[in-house]
């Protein structure tokens, strides 16, 4: 079997007793149409194309003021504070899910105990109940205190100079993501081969090892995809921050709105805008870390964007050439 330079086939017969060699006639293979798939494809086509002229031309969504306010002082400085609660929140929300993970797999039933009661807990009460909770804290309990329980206390702190809206909002999103986090951490270290478990213990690790160099690891492969997705969604949740006074991008488009009630699409515009580029951030660090998490899990690690359109660009080549030389 040989394949010319046209994209046909040819097919030559094997030689027998009773003919003598000699090649069968030449047929073009001809591919499989799929007329439903185009079809399908220019109805699609049609519609996005309506919808982005619609957004593009409609007079309601004011592209001048938008373009205003997109870079405004205003917005950047609430786009840095959720920044700056999305990583704090994402950091300490992680590493009390891991904490709770591993009380989850404990032996030990207190542990095992408590650790399931907070994650019923706090997947079960709505985060902004919690924030609300957090922030009016300081009328439960005036002052903290560390000592010996039932005893004399060693350091006092007044609660409400402590808990500002900042901690308030960080706290009450940590408390929030570790609780999530966990069931995916358990997950993850769940879906690793029973038989990496008794291969590190037959090593003779420590327990402490065991998890960190070969059963953690091995487990981000299946972590790495599903917290991604829970981050995703705290970069949005950190919008209810506003209802505890502390003035994130939403928070600031809120104001904005309330002193400028003629901008308020545009604002909300500037909002989505905004978080869409900084969800689509996050997508393209999941992407890099699940490709690097893959290595040696796979034969062939999946292309980046760039090597994908220099392949499509090389494949579209190829096939221009063929249909030019026929």
């Amino acid at each position: 079997m040989s394949e010319p330079p046209g994209g046909a086939v040819y097919v030559t017969a094997p030689p027998s007793a009773d003919t003598p060699s000699k090649a069968l006639p030449v047929r073009r293979v001809v591919p499989l149409r799929r007329p439903g798939r185009w079809i399908a494809s220019a109805v699609v086509l049609v519609l996005v194309a309506q919808a982005a002229h619609g957004l593009a031309t409609n007079p309601f969504y004011q592209w001048d003021r938008f373009h205003y306010w997109f870079l405004r002082p205003t917005i950047l400085d609430g786009l840095l504070i959720t920044l700056e609660v999305t990583a704090f929140s994402a950091v300490l929300g992680l590493l009390g899910g891991v904490l709770l993970a591993l009380g989850r797999l404990s032996g030990s039933p207190v542990l095992r105990a408590v650790s399931w009661t907070y994650t019923w807990l706090f997947r079960s009460v709505p985060l902004i109940v919690v924030l609300i909770f957090l922030y009016n804290f300081s009328a439960l309990y005036r002052t903290v205190s560390l000592g010996i329980p039932f005893g004399p206390s060693f350091v006092s702190f007044d609660e409400s100079k402590l808990a500002t809206d900042m901690v308030v909002a960080v706290v009450g999103l940590s408390l929030n993501e570790a609780a999530y986090a966990a069931e995916v951490v358990r997950g993850g270290v769940l879906s690793v081969d029973q038989g990496q478990h008794e291969a590190a213990a037959a090593l003779g690790l420590p327990k402490g090892r065991q998890f960190t160099r070969i059963v953690f690891p091995q487990a981000l492969r299946s972590i790495t995809p599903n917290y991604v997705n829970q981050l995703i969604g705290l970069v949005k949740s950190t919008s209810l921050v506003f209802y505890v006074s502390l003035l994130d991008l939403f928070g600031s488009v809120q104001t904005m709105g309330s002193t400028y009630p003629g901008d308020i699409v545009p604002l909300l515009l500037v909002a989505t805008v905004w978080y869409l580029v900084l969800t689509s951030a996050v997508s393209v660090v999941q992407f890099y870390v699940e490709r690097y998490y893959a290595r040696g899990a796979t034969r062939t690690l999946p292309p980046t964007p760039l090597q994908r359109a220099r392949s499509g660009l090389t494949a579209l080549r190829a096939r221009l050439r063929r249909e030019a030389a026929v």
